[in-house]
């Protein structure tokens, strides 16, 4: 069945779902201080005769253009299937009024409130509110939760984290996440300072872009003011009271996302959570790499079903977590697919996994525990830039190479080859008893499954500021040579070790880019003996695990925008200049050109980020991020450049940020912010 566009405002819109639906462009929510979020909606066509519960998406990621493909396909499925789909840019982003000023303020909650309340008061909603989100949308939808609202019964939240110090793009372990707290700051910085359509706000849109890119600050001016767990932290980590979260949540994630660790504690704390995790990238599991990509969609609107129109659907009858067990493969910067299982846990903490160590003593990790000997760790500045990226969006080159690349950098410790094959599920902990030559110190460490033709695929790691050993809250120095019990948890892994396999554990006081260095060279020694082992959560299979029924492929969800693409190109290189000794990471991504025939939109962005370090000096370490983005149609063309830089000495991080905009090919916009930092035991 065909139907026509009615108006630019109102859509009827062609598609294979069980409900004939509408989308709604351009639709504003009103504030109570006045200003509006601009928002877009998709429903049934005939709602407003037989209201539907609702499903909000709520973003700073710009509904009109950079997320409209993606948009076009996920809503109107909701929609198709009975539900009010909505898509919200929040307060600072795409059309809506304002300047965002940081990640998840509480002016961001507050606002979230108010929309949920101009949901329920529609005729077209029966009142039931769900909200989905990926990444920004998962984080929030988590903090808007605990703020309670009546009218939300649900979430769905993927890729995100109930701990905005410990597990985010900021800091890891008490350390700087030198590879992402510059970029993510620096991506911000440019996405927020885009203009609005002046098809869609009027004549007004100079005048408030102009607002937005004199006003909105850089984030990582405020990130790196607060170096310990503090109460900015603390604002938005429902992990400080997870009573807060009382309605049912389905946390989703991939091993290959920044974010698993999170569902792992959201199901084990909150009462009525579900965990899914398979082999996926930071996406979308209906879409994501590497596969099996799953009907995800199927699986949201079973959850949706059941919360929001209490259709018994037996998804909570089904095992609290379930997760995908990945074969063993040879060590690649990008798969397509992973082989593996789909395994099923009725509870977590698991019954069914239960721990085993490996003790360390020179060159080797044992069964038992080896006789106390010294071993010294010494630092080299350039460890780390095979590690990969920290969190891959399933992009080619954001995977770990071989670790043979970086174990003459560490000191390696190799297991015995594995007597049958054994499984993984949960977080590796390393344990050690350890001493440092300066009050200021990091441990890294990396867990590896070395093949017998000799590759090293890395499977965990972890690492810990040794001055954040007893509290991320009140960090203390150490005291050079003395002896310390510290322990570090490493991500969670689904891995399958097979028989004739041995692990490796890598350390080093050094993992650049992925921490921010230690401001002096620092050797620490390793104390063997029972003190100092790893533990990793074996998994027992289960006969119920074969019970486990696949996941249903993809449904197919009509794409309804449409979008032609010119240049997409992605390099990741590491050079190393032998005369002067410094080593560099370039990394460099082009979306490409894009274009939107629905609205006239052009856009795409560039962007390049470049890691440097000089052997033997931690002080050289220096992080650069460039963008450049482009929105315009026809004769209205806008571009920004940004250039940011960190660097530090012994005392101080020295942050510089630059934003240039143009107009029509003219600059109208030049402005830099120098600022100046201390360092706070990092």
């Amino acid at each position: 069945m065909v139907f026509n566009i009615q108006d630019s405002e109102k859509r009827t819109i062609k598609t294979d779902y069980p409900r004939e639906i509408k989308k709604l462009d351009h639709v504003w929510i009103p504030l109570s201080d006045g200003s509006k979020l601009a928002t877009t909606i998709w429903l049934p066509k005939d709602a407003e005769d037989n209201p539907v519960p609702a499903i909000l998406e709520y973003i700073p990621y710009r509904k009109n253009d950079f997320t409209a493909i993606r948009d076009s396909a996920r809503h109107p499925y909701f929609a198709g299937h009975g539900y009010a789909s909505i898509r919200v840019d929040i307060r600072g982003a795409g059309d809506s009024d304002g300047i965002l000023l940081d990640e998840y303020l509480k002016q961001e909650h507050d606002d979230a409130l108010e929309v949920l309340d101009w949901i329920q008061k529609q005729t077209w909603s029966t009142g039931s509110i769900g909200i989905i989100g990926k990444s920004w949308g998962g984080f929030n939808g988590l903090q808007v939760a605990a703020r309670k609202h009546p009218a939300l019964k649900t979430i769905i939240t993927l890729c995100s984290t109930d701990d905005r110090y410990a597990d985010d793009v900021h800091y890891r372990g008490g350390n700087i996440l030198g590879s992402d707290m510059l970029w993510w700051a620096s991506t911000m910085f440019v996405y927020n300072a885009r203009p609005q359509d002046p098809a869609v706000v009027g004549d007004n849109w100079r005048e408030n872009w102009l607002n937005r890119l004199e006003n909105t600050p850089p984030f990582v001016e405020e990130w790196m003011r607060h170096q310990r767990r503090d109460a900015y932290w603390k604002h938005g980590s429902v992990c400080e009271n997870y009573e807060d979260i009382q309605i049912p949540v389905f946390a989703v994630s991939g091993w290959q996302d920044g974010y698993t660790n999170a569902v792992f504690r959201l199901i084990e704390n909150l009462p009525n959570a579900k965990g899914l995790i398979g082999p996926w990238a930071h996406e979308y599991p209906e879409v994501a790499t590497p596969e099996p990509a799953i009907g995800f969609l199927q699986e949201c609107l079973r959850w949706w079903d059941q919360w929001l129109k209490g259709v018994e659907t037996g998804i909570m009858d089904e095992p609290k977590l379930i997760s995908w067990i990945q074969d063993s493969e040879l060590p690649a910067v990008s798969y397509d697919e992973r082989p593996g299982k789909w395994v099923a846990d009725t509870a977590w903490p698991s019954n069914n996994v239960s721990e085993q160590s490996l003790y360390l003593e020179e060159g080797k990790l044992n069964k038992i525990p080896a006789d106390s000997t010294e071993l010294a760790i010494p630092s080299v500045q350039e460890h780390g830039f095979y590690a990969g990226v920290f969190c891959p969006f399933g992009q080619p080159g954001d995977l770990p190479a071989d670790q043979r690349l970086e174990n003459g950098k560490s000191v390696v410790f190799t297991s015995d080859p594995f007597e049958e094959t054994t499984e993984l599920l949960g977080n590796p902990v390393f344990h050690a008893s350890l001493s440092s030559n300066q009050k200021n110190a990091l441990l890294a460490v990396r867990l590896s499954d070395k093949a017998p033709t000799g590759e090293s695929t890395l499977i965990s790691w972890g690492m810990l500021n040794l001055t954040h050993r007893n509290s991320h809250e009140q960090p203390e120095p150490l005291e050079p040579n003395k002896r310390y019990n510290i322990t570090v948890k490493l991500d969670a892994l689904g891995q399958q070790i097979p028989k004739g396999h041995k692990l490796e554990v890598a350390l080093s006081p050094t993992y650049w880019p992925q921490a921010w260095p230690s401001p002096k060279p620092v050797t620490l020694t390793l104390f063997s003996g029972k003190d100092t082992y790893l533990t990793l959560p074996v998994r027992t299979p289960q006969k119920e695990d074969e019970k486990v029924e696949n996941f249903r492929n993809p449904e197919t969800a009509e794409v309804l925008e449409k979008e032609t693409i010119r240049t997409e190109c992605r390099t990741r290189h590491v050079s190393h200049d032998t005369i002067t000794g410094t080593w560099k990471l370039e990394d460099f991504s082009d979306e490409g050109e894009r274009f939107q025939p629905s609205n006239g939109l052009q856009y795409g962005s560039i962007n390049q980020n470049t890691y440097t370090i000089k052997e033997n000096d931690p002080l050289s370490a220096r992080a650069e991020c460039k963008w450049e983005v482009k929105v315009g149609r026809e004769d209205w063309q806008t571009k920004l450049k940004s250039h940011s830089e960190m660097t530090s000495d012994e005392t101080t991080f020295y942050l510089t940020n630059t934003m240039i905009a143009y107009e029509n090919g003219e600059e109208i916009f030049h402005k830099t912010w120098n600022t100046e930092i201390p360092r706070d035991f990092v």
